[in-house]
């Protein structure tokens, strides 16, 4: 993860979640995988759209599964 968005996606996480170890935030995994549960990946969400300065509507992330898909989404939209 070098990239600004993964790193603030890897940031919101590590807060949200603060007993997950951070080499286990990869883009293969999912939110749900590492024990987040609907609010978590809320607040994961919101606050990493915070950090990059977007705003998305929720139907946006429809096809968003793991790390990496949320990721790619995020990208489109970052300035």
């Amino acid at each position: 993860m070098s990239d600004a968005v993964l790193t603030a996606i890897r940031s919101s996480v590590l807060v949200v979640l603060p007993d997950i170890e951070p080499e286990r935030v990869t883009e293969e995994v999912s939110l749900t995988d590492l024990g987040a549960n609907s609010i978590d990946r809320v607040d994961v969400v919101t606050m990493t759209m915070d950090t990059l300065g977007i705003s998305l509507s929720v139907t946006e992330f429809t096809d968003v599964h793991d790390i990496g898909s949320l990721a790619r989404l995020l990208r489109r939209h970052t300035p």
